[in-house]
């Protein structure tokens, strides 16, 4: 029976890339967007004229209500769910010092990194098949403590300290929970604001001497995601190009 993977936040950059990359190793996919329709539906339109299956599926990851949904339409469209990739996050453009962040864009930053990913896991305890695969997303930006990422970093953060518990909260079930830490990646969400001055300096942090692209950080996904990562649990996977 072919395996299933919601991937949420799934319309463009690095969501768009583990689509495209699981759909090519055989599973059947779910695009998770919150306002693109267009995207999405160009992202499955992409992998469907490559003989794969796609469904796009609207959902806010904040609205527990809308993720609920979204797990009952894929299950109603393919029949089960094997993998749950939390890729759906944001991060303000202007990445204001820590006194400086608005109580606007605090909450928001919460209720989509933190409070969206808790949503799909709370959903994926009891819906995800026996020996099915979570991968959250973290940041490697925890561990380089940059100015102005302080509420961001706090929330991935808590991503990954939800990571570590409920990968043992899931004991008997055979479901793997990891998360990937993604370092500077050439997607708009990061180059949103930044000069170019600022993304050759953030490129440079690494030894590698270039920013990630989001086909480097779906290699990761699908590692923890496929049958080779299956004894990886509970870890988080810095994919950074060794910046930190």
């Amino acid at each position: 029976m072919q395996q299933v993977a919601i991937i949420t936040g799934a319309s463009r950059g690095i969501g768009a890339a583990i689509a495209r990359r699981l759909a090519r190793g055989g599973y059947a996919v779910v695009i998770n967007y919150a306002g693109n329709a267009a995207e999405a539906q160009a992202v499955a339109d992409a992998i469907a004229a490559d003989g794969g299956h796609a469904l796009p599926v609207q959902a806010d990851v904040a609205d527990a209500a809308a993720v609920e949904r979204m797990f009952a339409t894929a299950i109603e469209h393919f029949g089960r769910i094997d993998v749950l990739v939390n890729n759906a996050g944001i991060m303000p453009p202007a990445l204001p010092l820590l006194a400086e962040t608005g109580d606007a864009t605090f909450d928001r930053l919460f209720a989509v990194n933190v409070k969206g990913t808790f949503n799909t896991l709370r959903a994926a305890a009891t819906r995800l098949a026996h020996g099915g695969r979570i991968v959250n997303f973290s940041s490697s930006v925890i561990g380089l403590g940059l100015p102005g990422y302080a509420v961001y970093s706090a929330t991935k953060a808590a991503v990954e300290t939800m990571t570590h518990i409920f990968a043992k909260e899931l004991r008997g079930k055979a479901i793997t929970v990891n998360a990937v830490a993604p370092g500077p990646t050439a997607t708009e969400l990061f180059l949103n604001g930044k000069s170019p001055e600022a993304v050759e300096r953030l490129a440079n942090l690494a030894p590698l001497g270039r920013l990630g692209t989001p086909e480097d950080i779906a290699a990761a996904v699908a590692f923890l995601a496929g049958e080779g990562g299956g004894w990886v649990n509970g870890q988080v996977l810095r994919a950074n190009g060794g910046m930190v």
